[in-house]
């Protein structure tokens, strides 16, 4: 016999923007385990096998204390949305049986079921987390900030864990396996190149690099950039100006800028070098003076 319980909460029902008629009710009870097929879709994508070894052993002692959430897709067949873990302990210690909620949702749901159900009692990583975002901002076609109003995740935060799927593979395996932190990867991610970001990977795992000195390595590293970026390449026509004038001056000048605005820097030796320089600055210019001469003539 099944019992009926009432849904799994305001906070969950409001998180989904599912309506009360579909989740009015929720019927609870035990199900076989062999009816019960997992969803490919759902984000969880790695299970720690001694863990769940370890739960089988919990389970074995004191039984499931949360049931797993299902959903009927046929008379006698079953679909996971949450508590695979609890469901893969339970097969491992050959129960026949596990204690479950029944949900009646539809396929559009699920992925948004299991995905709220696994970041509220925080068992994803960040990586399985930004591919279910991406998922489900796809499957739903929704904008970054509709959707973050739907899982209850602010724009800014959605956003930093989609750029994670930008990374390389070797960087977004890391960040699974626990070999660097999400400060880490986010840190990486304002490096232009996949090669620089490599490196800069491998320098965190051989020196340990905590994600402060990782933020201030990157920091250094774009201001460099930044700085060499600066010192642009000049066009020919600021170097003839520069030639004619260095020409002019007797001394090697040099522009910093470009076509539309900049500085004209003038070096000097000494006072008597200066005064020469601004002796000429002030004379009028061979050109001015045969233009004088021609008027006076005439």
């Amino acid at each position: 016999m099944v019992n009926k319980r009432n849904t799994l909460g305001r906070g969950l029902g409001s998180l989904l923007n599912v309506s009360e008629k579909k989740t009015e009710e929720n019927i609870f009870g035990e199900i076989q385990i062999n009816k019960i097929e997992v969803n490919n879709d759902q984000p969880r994508k790695s299970f720690d096998e001694e863990k769940i070894k370890e739960l089988s052993q919990s389970i074995k002692q004191h039984g499931i204390i949360q049931p797993i959430t299902v959903r009927k897709v046929d008379k006698d067949k079953y679909q996971l949305i949450s508590g695979e873990r609890r469901f893969r302990a339970s097969k491992l210690i050959g129960n026949k049986t596990i204690p479950a909620f029944i949900r009646d949702t539809e396929d559009e749901n699920i992925l948004e079921l299991a995905l709220i159900e696994n970041i509220q009692r925080e068992n994803l990583n960040s990586i399985e987390i930004a591919i279910s975002y991406k998922k489900l901002i796809d499957e739903l076609k929704l904008n970054q900030e509709k959707f973050g109003k739907r899982v209850g995740k602010d724009r800014t935060t959605i956003n930093n864990y989609l750029r994670l799927l930008k990374l390389p593979p070797t960087i977004q395996k890391g960040l699974k396996d626990n070999k660097i932190q999400m400060g880490h990867a986010r840190s990486l991610i304002a490096i232009e190149t996949s090669e620089l970001q490599l490196k800069i990977y491998q320098l965190i795992l051989i020196n340990k690099l905590s994600v402060r000195k990782t933020e201030e390595l990157v920091r250094n590293l774009n201001k460099e950039k930044k700085t060499i970026s600066k010192t642009k390449t000049k066009n020919d026509n600021l170097e003839k100006i520069e030639s004619k004038l260095s020409s002019y001056f007797g001394t090697k000048i040099t522009t910093n800028g470009d076509d539309k605005s900049g500085k004209i820097i003038i070096p000097y030796k000494s006072t008597n070098d200066l005064n020469r320089i601004c002796l000429l600055y002030t004379s009028p210019s061979p050109r001015d003076q045969r233009g004088s001469r021609m008027a006076s003539s005439a």
